[in-house]
């Protein structure tokens, strides 16, 4: 199998045995425009305030370079592959013709024609004025995403679409995920899968929002589930299942057989529980690289509040799938160190953050530079440090700044199990886990043991179990997940005493989370910093 990984900055492709799930080689690709948050490529067109875009053409150079790359590494015959499988960040969406041409290939020099990924935010006001209104008319659907739905998510970006370039809008036959999109190039044809539907797209209970909602919105907004469905009617595609075959032209590109199995798309987090073989009630998972990621099934429904959603099917078929996460983690270490730590690396300051007592170094920081997705669901909040005097250190705020990241955590475990969503089993994974000193604060300041994936490439790897039961290797995704997923139980344990003194911190972490919860002082700053930068 070849599972795909379609990330912030790159894509990365691994071949994976269907056996055992053993990764025989992996490939990576960085985008040539990365994140798109200044200008236009070509154009220079110059980009507002909380702006992320990225470029179709970067995410098919993917299956160009690194799936080719990936097979010829893995020295197998390509003909042995029998399935391919793909998953893609959330809510990055965009706007396409009928025939799924992406409209920033038609109109370049219009930001609104390009696909926006997942940390644009944007549209926050236009989330607002979805939340206020959803919560005046008593919609059913508010309560499964927490009371608030994000402005990454797809009705908040449309609705900034529309009111900011109506003809771009107008001109959008279809509005889809990058997750399906990349699904369309492969197979050649347009399907929709249960998981973006329900987490991005407020699919609950058989139907999306009303169209008198919509209308109340905008009235020019009232017939825009036209654009996710066919022919008015919404047809999702389950989890696990196959989307199609590869085409001519797609074989071309990954120099795989044609007509082998294409699986039906996916968001990298929600895939990465099969990988890591925890796709049973209570197994949370949390994917942690530039944000951080929660996700965990459930045999029940709960409303969680502050949560990106909660769905059924939505991470296995039969269980109820819960989605939680922070905008920025492995983001905030990067800024620091680019920005605030001259001549130091992210190792040196790490080894000498390790060597300090918890509340050595006198500070507490919130963890909110790229805003706060759970629990309170606004990205114009921002990053707080308490504590600095004039014997402040780097390494005591970039130990604080780890520190404020797994307080989040624990904001959002908590909140998960005082709302009827017991966490039987904490699993790391993603990028950071590499970072012992960081998985070993998780352990303490959660005050349980830290289960860890045994793969680099979780996302890819869970892409190719979901192909492997596409291709019909593996009669459900629960089975997959047992024989190619892996984790290593209890890698870590929290110590004790160290979580004693965590937990004094974490006190003082959720004085500072409900001081500024409101936003009040930290939008005004936010505001001040747009009107200067206009």
């Amino acid at each position: 199998m070849v599972g795909v990984d379609f990330g912030t900055l790159s894509g990365r492709a691994v071949v994976v045995r269907v056996g055992d799930g053993a990764e025989l080689a992996s490939a990576v690709h960085e985008y040539a425009n990365g994140v798109i948050e200044e200008r236009l490529p070509d154009s220079g067109v110059r980009l507002g305030p909380d702006w992320a875009l990225q470029s179709p053409q970067d995410w098919l150079d993917v299956l160009r370079h690194a799936v080719p790359e990936a097979v010829a590494a893995a020295g197998i015959d390509p003909e042995q592959v029998i399935g391919i499988g793909t998953d893609f960040t959330a809510c990055t969406v965009l706007p396409a013709t009928a025939d799924g041409t992406p409209l920033c290939e038609l109109t370049p020099e219009r930001p609104h024609a390009w696909p926006k990924l997942w940390k644009h935010h944007a549209a926050q006001p236009q989330a607002d004025r979805i939340n206020r209104l959803a919560a005046e008319r008593g919609e059913s659907w508010l309560p499964r995403y927490g009371g608030k739905i994000s402005s990454e998510w797809q009705f908040a970006k449309a609705l900034q679409v529309l009111e900011e370039d109506p003809e771009t809008y107008g001109r959008a036959e279809r509005w889809i995920e990058a997750a399906d999109w990349i699904i369309w190039q492969l197979t050649g044809v347009e399907t929709r899968n249960v998981c973006t539907a329900g987490y991005k797209g407020i699919f609950q209970d058989g139907r999306y929002p009303s169209r008198d909602y919509l209308a109340a919105l905008n009235p020019a907004f009232a017939g825009f589930t036209a654009k996710l469905t066919f022919d008015g009617e919404p047809v999702l595609s389950p989890l696990g299942g196959a989307a199609g075959r590869l085409t001519a032209q797609a074989a071309e590109w990954t120099k795989l057989p044609e007509g082998i199995a294409v699986a039906v798309g996916n968001v990298d987090a929600h895939v990465t529980a099969a990988a890591a073989d925890a796709v049973r009630p209570g197994q949370l998972v949390a994917i942690m690289g530039t944000s951080t990621c929660h996700v965990v099934s459930s045999d029940h429904l709960a409303e969680v509040p502050g949560m990106c959603g909660v769905v059924r099917d939505g991470i296995v078929p039969g269980l109820w799938g819960y989605e939680a996460g922070q905008t920025g983690v492995g983001d905030i270490f990067a800024w620091f160190v680019g920005t605030h730590a001259p001549g130091y690396t992210h190792e040196q300051l790490t080894e000498l953050a390790a060597r300090q007592k918890v509340g050595r170094h006198g500070l507490v920081a919130l963890d909110w530079h790229n805003g706060n997705r759970s629990v309170l669901v606004d990205h114009h909040l921002s990053g707080v440090i308490v504590g600095q005097t004039l014997a402040t250190r780097p390494e005591d705020v970039y130990r604080a700044l780890i520190e404020a990241t797994a307080f989040g955590t624990r904001v959002i475990v908590e909140t998960f199990e005082g709302s009827g969503v017991p966490i039987t089993e904490f699993v790391a994974a993603g990028g950071l886990i590499k970072n012992r000193f960081l998985m070993q604060v998780y352990a303490d300041v959660l005050r349980r043991p830290l289960s860890v994936i045994g793969s680099d490439q979780g996302p890819a790897l869970g892409s190719a179990v979901h192909a492997a039961v596409a291709a019909g290797a593996y009669p459900d995704i629960r089975q997959a997940a047992a024989a190619m997923g892996k984790r290593t139980e209890n890698a870590y344990l929290p110590d004790p005493a160290r979580a004693d003194a965590y937990d004094r911190l974490y006190a003082v972490y959720r004085d500072l989370h409900d001081h500024f919860a409101d936003g009040r002082l930290l939008h005004t700053l936010r505001a001040m910093r747009n009107e200067a930068t206009a």
